[in-house]
């Protein structure tokens, strides 16, 4: 059985809605971090995001504000991208 993919709505700064598949959850230094696609283009390129909680529970999705934080999960993310090509 396949897969199902699970697709997420976001707001952005204009108060638009896009839609975009979650195609992968890494941790990085005991934070997790989400990896998504446009789901309305044929896009590749990739967003990354910082999956926190707020007071009350609920995780959010945050930009990562450091470069040296962001170039670290990239290349976390792209080394597990090459080693699951390898299998």
């Amino acid at each position: 059985m396949a897969e199902q993919e699970e697709v997420i709505t976001l707001i952005d700064e204009e108060g638009a809605e896009l839609d975009f598949t979650v195609i992968d959850i890494i941790e990085v230094d005991g934070s997790e971090y989400a990896i998504l696609l446009p789901a309305e283009n044929d896009s590749d390129e990739a967003i990354i995001l910082k999956i926190t909680s707020d007071d009350e529970g609920n995780e959010l999705l945050v930009d990562i504000e450091e470069d040296e934080e962001w170039e670290k999960v990239a290349e976390a993310w792209e080394e597990k991208v090459a080693e699951e090509e390898k299998e």
